[in-house]
């Protein structure tokens, strides 16, 4: 008598063999999607994308420099000869429009200066390309709001560069908070000061740059503060002061800011384009403390723990980092843990500590 299991074995077997090339295809065409270098349009060339994040593209695992965006035809043609960029992968911020039709682009990061950020990330995102865009993300929550939409409706991917959310250091602050290792969190400090130099800069310029030193370099002390508590603020304070009246005439110069968190955490902060070195972080909690001093640097970051023990990592490229973790949400068909909407909600309390410098008054935040 015929065997039913035997005949449904080789029905089985069949039916596996006939469809191995299948999943074969299927499988070694995903691993070759994920495993694609995606091409990176550098969107402004000033300092920060020659000399740190053009170098960190050529670290990256899962991108490559494949075109720019420049209105200087100077530096369009140094870096053509430097980096090999096709004339065809060339563009002018008036051309960013072109792009719908060069394939050979997946992503757009965007380093001009901040109040031209929506400008040329709607370009971008209406171009059918993905952006990631340095902080602030913009200067306004109206015009943040305006590329968060424009890539939405484009059904295209917007990055904030928050370069310390893939330091480890940073991460390891946040798992000592998380998982309460000194007690819960009562006060978090954090300040970022710089010597911005060249009077004449564009960051000096309040309709390029939006602010001062709290826009530029503040809020990587405000976003530490999020991120560390994992909470919103409900309540800012904020005191600016001047030295130089001349230099810093149109931006912030100096500021300090209080802000509460829903839990009771309050954390002070402060910035300055003329206060020498502030570069630090540090969180006082029930039962100890820990530190990052320096702490927003684009490397030697490093800190200690009240009970002895350092905190220090190999050194990585930040900007490597966060450029392959958009790189993989892309691939991946995933969000990124550093959304434009994350942007927006700095700049949002960006705008409320202005306000209460403005009035005297603490400011609510719904």
């Amino acid at each position: 008598m015929p065997n039913p299991h035997r005949r449904r074995f080789l029905a089985e077997t069949a039916i596996a063999l006939a469809a191995a090339p299948f999943i074969s295809t299927g499988a070694t065409r995903e691993k070759a999607r994920q495993s694609r270098k995606l091409g990176v349009a550098i969107c402004g060339l000033g300092r920060l994308s020659e000399n740190q994040i053009a170098p960190a593209l050529m670290k990256t695992s899962h991108c490559r420099l494949a075109g720019i965006v420049t209105g200087t035809p100077a530096k369009a043609e140094a870096w053509k000869a430097r980096y090999g960029i096709p004339d065809g992968n060339v563009y002018s911020y008036d051309t960013l429009h072109r792009m719908a039709d060069n394939p050979d682009i997946d992503f757009v990061y965007v380093v001009t200066p901040d109040a031209l950020h929506a400008q040329h990330t709607i370009a971008a995102g209406k171009a059918g390309k993905h952006v990631f865009c340095e902080k602030p993300l913009e200067i306004s929550v109206e015009r943040c709001q305006a590329m968060i939409d424009a890539c939405r409706e484009a059904g295209r991917l917007l990055g904030t560069a928050y370069r310390c959310q893939y330091d480890p250091h940073h991460l390891e602050c946040i798992r000592l908070v998380r998982e309460e290792t000194f007690g819960k969190p009562t006060i978090v400090q954090a300040g970022f000061a710089i010597d911005v130099g060249d009077p004449t800069q564009w960051r000096l310029k309040r309709e390029l740059a939006g602010g001062g030193a709290l826009m530029d370099v503040g809020i990587y002390a405000l976003q530490a503060t999020r991120y560390l508590t994992g909470e919103e603020p409900v309540l800012v304070s904020a005191m600016e002061t001047k030295t130089d009246p001349v230099k810093f005439a149109q931006v912030d110069e100096t500021m300090v800011w209080t802000t509460k968190f829903p839990s009771g955490v309050v954390a002070y902060c402060s910035t300055s384009y003329k206060a020498g070195r502030i570069q630090n972080l540090r969180v006082n909690a029930e039962r100890g403390w820990f530190e990052l001093d320096p702490a927003f640097f684009y490397d030697g970051n490093h800190g200690r723990r009240s009970d002895g023990k350092e905190i220090r990592f190999p050194e990585i490229d930040l900007f490597a980092a966060e450029m392959d973790d958009f790189a993989r949400c892309i691939l991946e068909n995933r969000p990124t843990k550093v959304p434009g909407e994350e942007g927006l909600r700095d700049v949002r309390i960006m705008q409320a500590i202005y306000e209460s410098v403005r009035t005297g008054r603490a400011v609510a935040l719904g």
